[in-house]
């Protein structure tokens, strides 16, 4: 009746459960994990997850991020390479070199970062230099 086998099984639970750093932390160091990764503090270092990697408004993260999906609040600064999509809030300020199958993006994010964009390997995806200080705009 109340069977464990019924219930679909989340991301979470199935690479683990969550990691978070939190706020008014600072870590430099690589992290490896196949669970979901919150940053709302300071991260210098790179990040290799199999789940999704999400950066909260106060968070930020200089260095490599490889995942599946992210949703990015905060700031980001170096190499991020989403295998399906990425999303850009509002408060969102990304720099560096992005690699990227789908884009999300609210109007007020700022993307200074050179991107490209397309399927997995060997893919010709379009790709584009963005211009400086400028705002993306959802379309």
């Amino acid at each position: 009746m109340f069977s464990d086998k019924q219930k679909p099984r989340t991301m979470n639970e199935v690479g683990g459960q969550p990691n978070r750093i939190e706020k008014n932390t600072k870590i430099k160091g690589d992290i490896i994990s196949e669970a979901d990764f919150r940053i709302d503090g300071k991260l210098d270092g790179n990040v290799k997850t199999s789940g999704k990697v999400v950066i909260g408004k106060d968070g930020y993260i200089h260095g490599k991020v490889e995942c599946v999906n992210a949703d990015i609040e905060g700031s980001f600064n170096g190499e991020l390479l989403v295998s399906d999509l990425l999303s850009l809030k509002s408060s969102a300020v990304i720099e560096g070199t992005v690699s990227v199958n789908k884009l999300a993006v609210e109007p007020g994010a700022t993307f200074n970062a050179s991107c490209t964009m397309g399927g997995s390997k060997g893919a010709s995806g379009a790709g584009f230099k963005s211009s400086n200080n400028g705002a993306a705009k959802a379309s």
